[in-house]
């Protein structure tokens, strides 16, 4: 897991422009809103060839995760709005939205259209319930 705040690489008196990737070759690209109905989890998953990057642009995301072996702790961290945290290959992570929220996932491998839930696996007690 990594986690950094997205910083403006250029602004004048127009305004700003923050480089979300840099030379990164991306294959998918998702938008997800979330309601405030409650209490909203995503992912409670992980992937086995996808990494996953995800920009919060509304809101603030919790963030849960641990390394797939079964023996490792949980870690929980918050992810606000102008921040990214990415997902490397098998990290458990489950979503946890505080609040409507807005984020945008970038992806590199199997992960959009057919392939959606190609490299998702869920074979293990969910991290977050």
């Amino acid at each position: 897991m990594i986690i950094k705040k997205i910083e403006t690489a250029f602004s004048d008196e127009r305004g700003s422009i923050a480089d979300i990737f840099y030379k990164v070759n991306i294959e998918h690209v998702a938008i997800i809103k979330t309601v405030d109905n409650g209490r909203i989890i995503r992912g409670n998953h992980y992937h086995k060839l996808t990494t996953q990057h995800i920009f919060m642009t509304k809101g603030t995301l919790r963030y849960w995760y641990r390394e797939q072996d079964k023996n490792t702790k949980v870690n929980v961290i918050d992810v606000p709005e102008g921040h990214m945290v990415s997902t490397e290959p098998l990290e458990i992570h489950a979503l946890e939205c505080l609040g409507p929220s807005e984020f945008i996932v970038f992806s590199t491998g199997l992960r959009g259209g057919n392939d959606y839930e190609a490299d998702t696996y869920r074979d293990f007690e969910p991290i977050l319930k």
